[in-house]
């Protein structure tokens, strides 16, 4: 018994560990464009599945970009934003065993496989220059959703911290 105790505990910490590490970010954008023009931005567009994310998507952003020193002016910023947000409900597949026989001496022992669903939420921020309305910049950000809106704002928070880590882009030109 003890050490079906101690692979559950093990399985329980990876799944932690797991989740803690899990906000997947990724940026791009044109590489033609010079970043260092751009000085105001004005939001366009915010839709979240919950309305109540909207203003903290938004208060996300804004600190993000005003530590980059950049200005947000109600309309007709340089850059205007748009994010969006999605969630869908995920299935995996969890195997606990409940004993090792060993390689040699007959296999794993008696396996316990378990269907587990969760939320998934992913936010999208694109960046349109106002003039052109071409789309200069997009950074998206998908975890797994708490269904704790306190654990789900630090998620946030870090999540948008991470999605502007390296903004603006160097222009390359």
């Amino acid at each position: 018994m003890k050490v079906q105790a101690r692979f559950v505990l093990i399985a329980v910490l990876l799944f932690i560990a797991n989740s803690v590490f899990a906000i997947d970010v990724k940026t791009d954008y044109d590489h033609h464009v010079d970043f260092s023009r751009y000085k105001t931005y004005s939001w366009a567009k915010v839709e979240m599945p919950d309305p109540l994310w909207n203003d903290r998507v938004k208060e996300a952003a804004d600190k993000e970009l005003a530590a980059k020193g950049w200005t947000q002016v109600p309309s007709g910023g340089d850059v205007s934003l748009v994010a969006v947000g999605t969630t869908h409900e995920k299935t995996t597949l969890r195997t606990f065993y409940d004993g090792f026989d060993g390689w040699f001496w007959g296999g794993f022992g008696d396996a316990t496989t378990v269907e587990e669903r969760y939320k998934e939420g992913t936010l999208i921020i694109d960046m349109f220059d106002t003039a052109t309305k071409k789309l200069i910049w997009r950074g998206s950000a998908t975890d797994t959703v708490a269904g704790n809106p306190h654990k789900d704002m630090d998620k946030l928070n870090k999540a948008v911290h991470k999605m502007f880590e390296h903004f603006p882009p160097k222009s390359k030109e």
